[in-house]
């Protein structure tokens, strides 16, 4: 027999009934039953009912040990009477009797629960991971999850993709947030980055004629944290394909993505492969306020400002008269809904930093609100029946600057779509935002800058540079948004070196820059570079909407906390003086306050 088991916690059933077995785990409950002690034992693979008795030679021993202690156990299987049956558990038919037992591992006392999912201070969770990690939903997530990197391998090989791994040690590169910078030792002085993206060593990998490219490519930005991004590191799905449009590439990842959401759905809707919406960005951004819409919501955002150009209400005419906008979000049958409903949705704009959100109700077909009352029942009329609603149906409207208005209408959508109970939570809404905005003016600057990624091909190549406002360029870039949530993002690359000057011109770089930037992808250009383009998807995400959690730390082994620290491994942590002296490096204190 075997030292430790002969079969795991899952695989027993009525057919091992009177065999022999070894079982070895860790003690999951305990049940005192008056001289009778039911054990539940497991392991990686489920739970597996002991029973010791006062026949048994195991009862002392196994009544000693603390939850969580690790065991192993000699016993004969035997059928449970039909009225103890467990259709939860695969063992759930049998249960082994302890005719032996052997402590492997005690347990002390615990810090945290492992059986139950009960709430349990981050702190505590992250400190205690290996804890954590044994909870039912956390471990099942994570075995999910290397079930979706596995899937996503199986599928890009299938598509003509072969992995190649891209160094970890490189230079910085602007991804758009800071680097983890890496000190030289042999070059004193001098940093290595860890890469945001492998962006331009997949690129060189086309020069370099390889045609399908794929990673699971782990990427590091020091950046804050946020619920759907961790700090440090994260992971992506990351490609790049050689003589390809933006649809090829589309048309060659809708299966790929689309595929895995299907395979670990669980019966949920999936956005059928090949029927991806597509959506420019500024059609997003006016029916969806945003460019990473949840189109599990219903609601549609209307710009109504023509409407207000002359009005009784003088807020909105004024606003409309400085160059803003007026948008509307409606609230469908919200007739028997209170005024505070309404009033409570202004008071959620004002404490997110808004100066309101108007509101106009309606029951019956009879108008309510200030904003009615001033524009007139006919005007209020004419404007209903533009956006096709009705007698009972409440409308939000937010007034002033089109970016701030726009933001103010997406947020509110998500809201009103929530407190109505409108989104559909059983369904994977897929969808592609396309012609991104090549630049943006950056305020704080006073200058233009690159809105998404400057490797971008601009639609309109060279000569939209040199003839068109920056403002006006769109790019080949695109996102690829599932339920509210950007899980990729990607371009048609600019492989041309005299228009990738121009372009880096556009935001103060000079050609010398960009050699001293880029100098590889720069001088690879001049020796045969082929059209090409690709993405990333964020696997975390993915994995993320998969596994229905909420937070990324759900779904990841060793996450840190929100300030960025390893309670775990007590991460990051002084440098010892020698190590310093050795990379030539001294610690400035930050001035005190």
């Amino acid at each position: 027999m075997h030292l430790y088991r002969t079969h795991h916690c899952a695989a027993l059933s009525q057919d091992n009934a009177g065999e022999t077995v070894r079982l070895s785990g860790w003690i999951h409950r305990k049940r005192d039953h008056g001289g009778v002690l039911f054990v539940d034992l497991r392991d990686h693979y489920g739970i597996t009912q002991i029973v010791a008795d006062e026949d048994s030679p195991a009862l002392a021993l196994l009544d000693s040990l603390r939850v969580e202690s690790v065991v192993t156990i000699d016993g004969e299987v035997k059928r449970r009477g039909p009225e103890t049956v467990n259709p939860n558990l695969a063992t759930g038919a049998i249960e082994v009797f302890a005719r032996a037992a052997q402590v492997q591992s005690r347990a002390e006392e615990l810090p945290m629960p492992v059986a139950g999912e009960q709430e349990y201070p981050e702190e505590i969770r992250l400190k205690y991971r290996f804890l954590d990690l044994r909870r039912d939903t956390l471990h099942a997530n994570i075995v999910k999850r290397t079930r979706i990197i596995s899937d996503m391998r199986t599928r890009m090989a299938d598509a003509g993709f072969t992995e190649y791994s891209t160094p970890i040690l490189t230079a910085s590169s602007p991804e758009g947030a800071r680097d983890f910078l890496v000190p030289s030792r042999i070059h004193n002085g001098k940093f290595y980055a860890l890469p945001q993206a492998p962006q331009q060593y997949k690129q060189l990998l086309m020069v370099a004629g390889f045609d399908r490219y794929f990673q699971i490519a782990p990427c590091f930005r020091d950046e804050d944290p946020r619920a759907d991004r961790l700090p440090g590191e994260f992971y992506q799905l990351d490609l790049e394909m050689s003589f390809v449009t933006q649809e090829d590439v589309w048309n060659t990842m809708e299966p790929v993505i689309g595929g895995v959401f299907e395979a670990f759905a669980e019966g949920r809707h999936v956005t059928p492969t090949g029927s991806f919406p597509r959506i420019p960005y500024a059609e997003a951004m006016l029916k969806y306020g945003s460019d990473k819409p949840d189109l599990r919501n219903p609601l549609i955002i209307s710009d109504v400002t023509r409407h207000f150009e002359k009005s009784g209400f003088g807020i909105f005419e004024r606003i409309v008269g400085q160059g803003g906008v007026v948008r509307v979000i409606p609230a469908p049958n919200t007739a028997e809904k209170s005024r505070k409903f309404f009033d409570d949705m202004n008071g959620w704009a004002q404490s997110e930093g808004h100066a309101g959100l108007g509101y106009v109700t309606r029951k019956g077909g009879e108008f309510g609100g200030p904003i009615a009352k001033n524009h007139g029942p006919e005007r209020m009329e004419e404007l209903y029946n533009e956006l096709g609603l009705g007698p009972d149906d409440g409308l939000f409207f937010a007034a002033g600057k089109e970016a701030a208005a726009a933001k103010l209408a997406g947020a509110a959508r998500i809201r009103v779509g929530e407190e109505l109970d409108l989104i559909a939570q059983d369904r994977f809404e897929l969808c592609w935002i396309v012609d991104f905005p090549f630049y943006e003016w950056d305020e704080e600057e006073k200058r233009v800058d690159f809105s998404h990624n400057p490797f971008s091909m601009p639609q309109g190549g060279l000569e939209a540079l040199r003839n068109q406002d920056p403002l006006t360029i769109n790019a080949y870039q695109y996102d690829l948004v599932c339920n509210g949530y950007e899980i990729a993002s990607g371009s048609i690359r600019n492989h041309d070196p005299e228009t990738m000057v121009a372009a880096f011109e556009k935001v103060g770089l000079s050609k010398e820059d960009v050699e001293e930037r880029f100098g590889g992808l720069y001088r690879a250009f001049h020796y045969g570079a082929p059209p090409h383009g690709g993405m990333a998807a964020g696997v975390d995400r993915v994995v993320m909407l998969l596994c229905g959690a909420v937070n990324l730390r759900e779904i990841t082994l060793f996450p840190m906390n929100q300030r960025a620290e390893d309670l775990l491994m007590g991460a990051p942590s002084p440098a010892e003086p020698k190590q310093l002296r050795e990379l030539g490096i001294r610690i400035v204190e930050p001035p005190k306050q």
